[in-house]
């Protein structure tokens, strides 16, 4: 009796982690070490505190099973907030935000000069960087999870390279069938 107890509370614990796999999240500087080690593509969230999308993109997209499982297997993830106070060694530069101000922790602040780097301008922004941390581009803007789909595979296989006119990739994303579903 006392086995079958143990046995269904670890089937209940797996069962529960699976549902609620989430994505890896890092910091810059440890995405690049592991690339160093195992190359991988990286993605990056540029979210605000005060941006609504960033939240819809958190709750509805980053916590899909598929989206976390797919990232977690094929990326590292980072998650930056563009507007924050943490300093980052990116590339032999160190990026900061100087203008930052406590008061205003909670709401719209000074941009980091990382996301003026990458000249963020709208929030969400996901970026794709290549194995050597280049920039292959942002991505803006909410995605659902099928949406973000297509991103996360042309540039995991390197479709992207052989996509090289506006009416290439829309004749891709036509033909792009979704297989993610749907958040619950």
């Amino acid at each position: 009796m006392m086995k079958k107890i143990i046995l269904l509370t670890l089937v209940l614990l797996t069962a529960i982690n699976v549902s609620s796999q989430e994505i890896n999240w890092m910091t810059f500087e440890e995405a690049i070490a592991l690339q160093k080690k195992n190359p991988k593509k990286i993605m990056v969230d540029m979210y605000t505190v005060w941006c609504g999308p960033c939240k819809l993109l958190d709750r509805n997209t980053f916590q899909n099973q598929d989206v976390s499982k797919y990232v977690n297997e094929n990326y590292y993830a980072v998650k930056f907030n563009a507007e924050g106070n943490k300093e980052v060694n990116f590339k032999g530069n160190i990026f900061k935000n100087p203008n930052y101000d406590p008061a205003k922790a909670q709401r719209r602040n000074a941009s980091h000069e990382l996301a003026q780097y990458y000249r963020i301008r709208s929030y969400p922004t996901i970026l794709f960087l290549d194995e050597e941390a280049n920039l292959i581009t942002p991505v803006v803007g909410y995605k659902t999870p099928q949406q973000l789909e297509i991103f996360l595979t042309i540039f995991k296989g390197d479709k992207y390279k052989e996509v090289k006119t506006q009416k290439a990739f829309n004749d891709y994303y036509e033909a792009f069938k979704p297989t993610f579903g749907q958040t619950k």
